[in-house]
């Protein structure tokens, strides 16, 4: 079974940095694209970042655009979002998904998750103002 394991949250002031990592296990699929989603308290879930395991291409939702940065170890089978200049908006859980269609790593399939087979446990990031 794949899972996704999500950490790196936490609490920290505007302006500031973290970093959230995703460990992924149990893949049986060469060519997948995973990434972030979010979900603020009253809010829909946002499709924030995602990377094709595949030519590495990546999506960003325009509100983290410059300030958010996917990558990925392969020999940790880890997945990172560095998170800088955080805003009090960015404040949410934050999820890890996978999808087996590649393809949906876009700005239209993302958004709409499109595809997500797997989802790992959230975390929590606050960011203060």
């Amino acid at each position: 079974d794949v899972q996704l394991q999500a950490s790196g949250g936490g609490l920290v002031q505007a302006g500031g940095s973290l970093r959230l990592s995703c460990a992924a296990s149990g893949f049986t699929h060469e060519d997948y694209a995973i990434g972030w989603f979010r979900q603020a308290p009253g809010k829909e879930r946002e499709g924030v970042s995602c990377m094709t395991s595949v030519g590495s291409h990546t999506y960003y939702a325009d509100s983290v655009k410059g300030r958010f940065t996917i990558s990925r170890d392969n020999a940790k089978n880890t997945i990172y979002l560095q998170m800088d200049n955080l805003e009090p908006e960015d404040t949410a859980v934050y999820y890890c998904a996978t999808t087996y269609v590649a393809q949906h790593c876009s700005a239209f399939g993302w958004v709409r998750e499109y595809g997500i087979n797997h989802w790992g446990k959230g975390t929590q990031v606050t960011v203060s103002s």
